[in-house]
């Protein structure tokens, strides 16, 4: 079984990662673990052309993890469809998995939404949960701003404790 997960989702620019910066800490202050992935719909290495660890994951390995001083970084050769089942290994070790993007996954998903990126996703979406920026939103559906990151982080802890973010 997976921890539960939600991803938030927008489009360039709008304000993804420094939401998450902002919301992690408010959580963990909240007595949550959480963990977050960033995905990437844009292909690029995930280890330093010519690099030990680029090698390992050339020869197969099953993972390669790379690790110093600052912490270890841990890869997997599986393609992003798989994040899902890769979260299972951290049942019981995180509360919460933020996933930084993936519009199209099957997760949950919190909008960030800023003027003039993009049409509002929420609109046409039904597993957009709320949205976070100055949209016009569907009747009925919770609008944060931006800066209410305490109101954002009490809205997840609702949605915890009713398992939405367990589906």
């Amino acid at each position: 079984m997976r921890p539960p997960a939600l991803s938030v989702v927008g489009w360039s620019g709008s304000g993804k990662t420094t939401l998450l910066t902002r919301l992690v800490p408010e959580l963990r202050q909240r007595g949550l673990r959480v963990g977050v992935v960033k995905h990437s719909s844009h292909a690029h290495p995930l280890h330093r052309e010519g690099s030990d660890t680029a090698r390992y994951a050339e020869s197969g390995a099953a993972f390669v993890a790379f690790a110093n001083p600052a912490g270890v970084q841990l890869s997997f050769p599986e393609p992003p469809e798989q994040v899902l089942a890769l979260l299972e290994r951290f049942a019981g070790t995180v509360d919460l998995v933020l996933v930084e993007g993936w519009k199209h996954g099957p997760l949950p998903k919190l909008e960030v939404w800023r003027e003039g990126l993009g049409p509002l996703l929420a609109a046409e979406r039904r597993d957009v949960l709320a949205v976070v920026g100055e949209a016009p939103v569907p009747e009925g559906m919770p609008r944060f701003g931006p800066e209410e990151v305490q109101g954002i982080a009490a809205f997840l802890q609702q949605c915890l404790r009713d398992g939405v973010l367990s589906r």
